[in-house]
């Protein structure tokens, strides 16, 4: 059974001028996050505007990453929604593309209850025989899965292998460390959490900043799990400004403006996703010289 340990980066979604999906730059930037040694990448996720590609695209997504990555990571897709059938049949077509396990974030607009939840991602477990990762993250989805409610679905579901906590709550992030089965992976949902996170018993994170900082990250989320806190404290305080920047406007704004700047990624987003305002663009452009500087010391 896959157990997620280590670094996942939530990839973007690169668009051409028209608006379709960019495969070859997608493509290329798979290869970037496996040459930087990252453990695996979550593909449709809220950095990779997930929200507003069709079941198409995702599956087209799923199968060139599938197909490109070639065994190289585990590709894990984002399949969730705020339906239950379509999880599940996405969630089923993705299976036949071979991915490695998927993300299914807690149903959004519904407000589902703690039971809701709770039968929500049984039927999905119960549809898709993969290995499955909860993705709580009430910001977006206006409704918090309780620990409780975690930990109930770990029991009850041996294939919802771990959840990628984005709730910035550690007392609610170590409350399920401390209490879901054993063999039960908790992910940090945000970068400047990661290291707290693993601190308390976590395993891994799913990044945004690992976009373009992925092996710098990598050593960040290494020294955690090698319990070598000093170098993480140290790794840290430096990518402070980077930690601030993903929430100069909402996600993925900052971070697929970054990439434009590096990558050669068009600064295109699918509506109502914008480009950033002058004064944000302004702030980024400060961050982003250092970049290479950064990741070439932790090459």
């Amino acid at each position: 059974m896959f157990t997620p340990r280590g670094l996942y980066t939530a990839i973007i979604t690169p668009f051409t001028s028209s608006g379709d999906v960019a495969k070859h730059i997608f493509l290329n930037l798979v290869d970037q996050q496996i040459a930087a040694g990252v453990n695996g990448i979550v593909v449709c996720g809220s950095t990779g505007e997930g929200a507003t590609l069709s079941s198409i695209e995702k599956l087209e997504l799923f199968r060139w990453a599938t197909e490109h990555s070639n065994g190289r990571v585990p590709i894990i897709a984002g399949t969730g929604s705020n339906d239950t059938n379509a999880t599940i049949e996405l969630s089923r077509r993705a299976k036949l593309f071979g991915v490695d396990a998927l993300l299914v974030v807690v149903p959004y607009y519904n407000k589902p209850t703690p039971a809701g939840q709770i039968e929500h991602f049984r039927a999905v477990s119960d549809a898709v025989d993969l290995p499955q990762i909860l993705y709580n993250v009430p910001g977006r989805t206006a409704t918090n899965m309780s620990a409780a409610t975690q930990i109930k679905i770990a029991e009850l579901c041996p294939n919802v292998v771990a959840t990628k906590e984005a709730s910035a709550n550690l007392e609610q992030i170590s409350e399920i460390i401390g209490h879901a089965p054993p063999t039960f992976s908790v992910l940090s949902g945000d970068d400047s959490l990661t290291l707290p996170v693993i601190a308390s018993g976590g395993t891994g994170v799913v990044s945004v900043i690992s976009n373009y900082l992925p092996r710098t990250f990598g050593a960040l989320v290494k020294a955690c799990l090698t319990e070598d806190f000093p170098r993480a404290r140290a790794i840290q305080e430096r990518l402070i400004p980077y930690f601030k920047a993903n929430f100069l406007e909402s996600n993925p704004i900052p971070v697929k403006y970054i990439m434009h700047k590096l990558h050669s990624v068009l600064l295109k987003y699918r509506l109502p996703l914008t480009p950033p305002s002058d004064l944000t663009a302004a702030a980024l452009n400060e961050i982003v010289a250092p970049v290479e500087q950064l990741e070439q010391e932790f090459a």
